[in-house]
């Protein structure tokens, strides 16, 4: 039996035998290192390196979440959400909640605490927590900041994959994004005239609303009044435009039955918010007399605030809000609930570019896609990214292709523009009682 020493022998006569290991080193040219000047101009001109998202799983930090309001000349001020990391990539979100921005942000700083030092990377699993370890579940000041941070991942995950957010949700399920933006005048002329102007603009579907304060029950007046502004648009944009009519829950029941009545021939997309979303056995009554398509659900939050609306078939679209309904986590959920009832989504979205670039990558993902609401004509609102994403074209806008949302703050804009605080607006009726807003 041969002894230890031997064994060791033999292994080191067999390494000194092997090829690899008996060859010189190569005699070949060796490529000579860049000199040092060009290796740090190269390194100047090169871009920052993003981590990727698989190298930084389970090891990335939220370092700080902050909180930037701003007043853009739109009817309420717009709540920024940026979420920091300790490798240095920033998401971007929006928890505008109209004419509560204090609340909201109160809300927002309730939730800094608990997210520096967590994963950003672990979207649901942070949800979750957010909305059930807080015990007072829901609500809009809330669901909105959550949906602001919830936003925000999402753009960072994007960012750290390289890839826009409806790519990691499943996308596209379409070329492009079918959109729409709103119109009126205080007079049935004027609301033509601008429905006119936004065709030629690109908008190929267009939303009005009425004016002023109502009665729960109203006489003749009233409602001729709407349909003639109705009729007016119609006759203005002919068929190849879809309209459609936001009764904004100022409207009551027996008032909405009657407009829905008048213009069923005039081929309207929707009616929405024919009756406050509070009681879906007032909306299921209007449902059942009228033809015209009825949708709602702007002031609905979560997957729970969408079941009453999805299992009684009150609404054939309905319209969460990516901002307040809980983020792009919960509006694809809400989503895929209603695909099961065939009804189609149209997200409300009154916000900043921000919000529409959230609602965009969302749209491309799922398959009841109908429409998206987007703002139009304000050029504060506009500068606050620092490049358009909503260019229309023929009624439609494009996807990104960039990384996260696609978009980034313009930090110029927002201290140019600042933050003031703003109120509610009063509705009330000749008689001094509370109107609906």
């Amino acid at each position: 039996m041969p002894s230890r020493r031997h064994f060791l022998a033999s292994l080191a006569a067999l390494g000194a035998a092997h090829p690899l290991r008996s060859q010189p080193p190569s005699e070949g040219p060796v490529r000579p290192p860049l000199a040092r000047r060009e290796r740090l101009k190269a390194a100047a001109l090169a871009p920052p390196a993003v981590p990727s998202l698989e190298s930084l799983q389970g090891k990335i930090k939220v370092t700080d979440l902050k909180i930037t309001p701003v007043s853009a000349g739109a009817h309420t001020p717009y709540i920024f959400v940026r979420v920091l990391t300790d490798a240095g990539v920033t998401g971007l979100g929006e928890a505008t909640l109209e004419y509560k921005p204090e609340a909201v942000m109160g809300a927002l700083k309730d939730l800094r605490d608990f997210l520096v030092g967590k994963d950003p990377t672990m979207i649901e699993h942070l949800w979750q927590s957010i909305y059930r370890l807080s015990f007072y579940r829901g609500g809009p000041a809330l669901t909105s900041a959550l949906g602001g941070v919830d936003i925000a991942l999402w753009d960072l995950k994007g960012k750290l994959a390289g890839e826009p957010v409806w790519k990691l949700l499943g996308g596209p399920t379409r070329e492009r994004i079918r959109v729409y933006t709103h119109f009126g005048g205080n007079t049935p002329a004027e609301t033509a005239e601008q429905a006119k102007r936004l065709v030629a603009a690109g908008f190929r579907a267009l939303k009005t609303s009425p004016h002023g304060a109502f009665e729960m029950v109203e006489g003749p007046r009233k409602i001729h009044e709407i349909v003639e502004h109705l009729k007016a648009a119609r006759e203005a944009v002919g068929n190849d435009v879809d309209l459609m009519f936001d009764a904004h829950g100022d409207l009551y029941p027996s008032v909405s039955i009657q407009v829905a009545k008048e213009i069923e021939p005039l081929h309207f997309l929707w009616l929405e918010e024919p009756a406050l979303p509070e009681n879906g056995d007032a909306m299921k009554k209007i449902a059942e007399e009228t033809m015209v398509p009825l949708a709602t659900g702007e002031r609905l939050f979560t997957v729970w605030g969408f079941r009453e609306v999805l299992e009684k078939g009150i609404a054939d679209v309905i319209q969460p809000d990516v901002v307040h309904a809980g983020g792009i986590s919960q509006l694809k959920k809400i989503a895929a609930m209603a695909e099961a009832y065939y009804v189609s989504l149209a997200p409300h979205n009154p916000l900043s570019p921000v919000s529409t670039a959230a609602c965009l990558n969302l749209d491309a993902a799922i398959p009841n896609f109908l429409i998206q609401e987007m703002v139009h004509g304000n050029p504060d609102r506009a500068s606050l990214v620092t490049e358009p994403i909503e260019r229309v074209v023929e009624g439609y806008v494009e996807l990104t292709k960039k990384p996260g949302l696609g978009v980034e703050l313009n930090d110029e804009a927002v201290q140019r523009l600042g933050y003031k605080h703003s109120g509610f607006p009063e509705v009330y009726r000749k008689d001094g009682s509370v109107g609906e807003n």
